[in-house]
């Protein structure tokens, strides 16, 4: 005796071509809306990126040219590339006490520890650029004296100008390094 199913489970034992392609079609919208979520991030990504590594590049650059310098050198202009050895303020000279000189807050740039660069890390003149190019990026030092005068603590923060203001905080770069007269 043979035995057959009722009609309505003849009818549910698969999906049809129709419902198939709804299905496609309702995924690929879905898909279609969240790729241009992570283009988005992506792009955010890299270009916060980018920054964050340029600032940590001209900081590195600044750091190298304050190490370069004498101890007690009070002249060498920091300021423009290549160094001047006359019209800057060096190192500071001979500082004792516990003396502080620049600066790192952002905002308050102090004359002489301070210096702008346009978006490939040219330095400018001030706040003019090489061939008209907008200021990018500041760097801004302060080199501090222990109480003995024999340890000098030289401090540069890098940031990108063009993000203060934007959502979330501007990309930057602090170091922190010492040098001891000898």
């Amino acid at each position: 005796m043979l035995q057959t199913r009722p009609q309505f489970f003849r009818r549910s034992e698969g999906f049809t071509i129709l419902e198939t392609l709804i299905a496609i079609v309702v995924l690929t919208i879905a898909a279609t809306g969240i790729a241009g979520v992570f283009a988005v991030s992506i792009g955010t990504n890299k270009a916060q990126g980018e920054i964050a590594t340029r600032t940590i590049e001209y900081a590195e650059d600044k750091m190298e040219q304050l190490q370069s310098i004498a101890y007690l050198d009070a002249a060498t202009n920091t300021t423009v590339w290549p160094t001047t050895l006359i019209g800057g303020t060096g190192l500071g000279g001979a500082m004792a006490g516990g003396a502080t000189v620049g600066g790192v807050t952002q905002g308050a740039p102090v004359a002489g520890y301070v210096d702008y660069l346009d978006s490939v890390g040219n330095v400018c003149n001030g706040t003019v650029c090489p061939n008209g190019n907008p200021v990018f990026y500041q760097r801004q030092w302060m080199i501090q004296t222990n109480a003995a005068g024999n340890l000098k603590t030289i401090t540069v923060v890098a940031w990108d100008l063009t993000r203060i203001g934007t959502r979330g905080q501007a990309p930057s770069t602090t170091l922190v390094s010492s040098k001891s007269q000898i």
